[in-house]
């Protein structure tokens, strides 16, 4: 419990004083919604950590514990963060960045020995020097442990923007020695907004990071 309290004081100074009117009232339901998944913890076994973005926190599911994380083995702690990604400008709503909450979260949670980050969606318009930083900040954040990379599928409204982030994501988890998992040509449905995925489209994207997992 007090870890929750901890992760939702972070994002609340995360958030505060980066936007303004409505923005500010989507950052503060992004921040919610945060805490809230945060303070789940799902499945037994050894404890990994989910680091992410809408896709992570299950945002515009009904349900949003059914999103990917659940089909994880293990006792599975998620640290989502809607509109997230590796860069630092990917978001609006402040510093929230992979590598930020990565490292609050390990603060938190220690015990973590396999830290799954996912995204790259909400880096679609930033620099490739951008990427790499936020990329070098979480391996640094993670240290010793197992680290995971997840890209972003070809969302149709990002589809090409999607194709870039997953190239630059392969060659730089190939240089620091990191497990990648690719989600291109996988078939995904996806929601009206092109953007988000469906349940089943969240099922098939869970079980294709699991699979990657039982190799470590």
């Amino acid at each position: 419990m007090l870890a929750a309290v901890v992760t939702a004081a972070a994002v609340s100074v995360w958030v505060a004083g980066q936007a303004t009117g409505e923005a500010a009232g989507r950052c503060e339901r992004f921040a919610a919604a945060s805490s809230d998944r945060a303070g789940v913890v799902t499945g037994i076994g050894r404890p990994a950590l989910v680091v992410g973005d809408s896709y992570a926190v299950g945002l515009l599911l009904d349900d949003p514990l059914r999103a990917w994380p659940a089909r994880l083995d293990g006792r599975v702690r998620v640290a989502g963060f809607s509109g997230s990604g590796f860069s630092r400008g990917a978001s609006g709503c402040g510093e929230v960045s992979f590598a930020t909450r990565t490292s609050a979260a390990l603060r938190a949670h220690p015990a973590a020995e396999v830290v799954v980050v996912e995204g790259g969606l909400n880096d679609h318009d930033q620099t490739r020097a951008a990427i790499v930083r936020g990329f070098e900040r979480v391996v640094a954040a993670v240290g010793d442990r197992h680290l995971v990379v997840v890209g972003p599928p070809a969302a149709p409204s990002r589809a090409e923007q999607a194709r870039r982030v997953d190239a630059l994501l392969t060659r730089l988890s190939a240089r620091h020695g990191t497990t990648y998992v690719s989600m291109k040509g996988l078939t995904l449905p996806f929601l009206p907004d092109d953007l988000h995925l469906t349940p089943e489209g969240h099922t098939a994207f869970g079980d294709r990071v699991a699979t990657a997992l039982t190799r470590l």
